[in-house]
């Protein structure tokens, strides 16, 4: 989890957002693959198996209404299982559960209320995610987290405008995405104090 490749990761990333809001499983599925493989480094049959993990817990969460948080929520913990199991410890894989559909859930309210500036309650829940999976300070991962929200309100201003192929706004996604990486690396990797 220490070295990932921000690259890749916010590739992938920004493709799996572009295809969940399309509602495009199957390629999802296969940005979910590029995504964990980036981020996490496991082998090849747990990367599929955590895709698909990813997969089902987003499937749970998409429904704008009567949605399935402890579905996601429990699907996210057999991911985290599976990360840890592979040579990741040092956190609680339902703590980690809970902080990511966390920020699912602060995204999907600042997504309704249509702000035009990341929402401090996302940031500050990305940011918590950050510092609890990958132990660092919490002020540390504070740029990294500011990025991926930027990157959510041009993303769901995408939304807004009707999910256009090929549209700028996914570059400029997939750019913020990549930053924001490369920040949480860099505070990964940030001597301690």
């Amino acid at each position: 989890m220490r070295s990932f490749d921000p690259k890749g990761v916010g590739f992938f990333e920004a493709r799996a957002w572009e295809t969940y809001y399309q509602r495009r499983w199957g390629v999802f599925l296969l940005a979910s693959v590029g995504m964990v493989r980036a981020a996490f480094r496991m082998s090849w049959p747990r990367t599929l198996v955590g895709a698909w993990l990813v997969l089902r817990a987003n499937q749970k969460w998409a429904p704008a209404h009567h949605n399935d948080p402890h579905g996601a929520r429990a699907l996210m913990t057999r991911f985290y299982r599976l990360l840890r199991a592979s040579g990741n410890p040092g956190f609680d894989p339902r703590r980690a559960a809970e902080l990511e559909v966390e920020w699912w859930r602060a995204h999907r309210e600042a997504q309704h209320a249509g702000d035009s500036q990341p929402d401090p309650a996302l940031v500050a829940a990305l940011r918590d995610l950050y510092a609890y999976c990958y132990s660092v300070e919490p002020g540390n991962a504070e740029l990294a987290a500011g990025l991926r929200a930027e990157a959510m309100v041009v993303s769901d201003d995408w939304v807004a405008a009707g999910c256009v192929p090929n549209d700028h706004r996914l570059v400029t996604v997939r750019s913020l995405l990549i930053r924001s990486y490369a920040a949480l690396l860099a505070a990964v990797h940030r001597p301690s104090d």
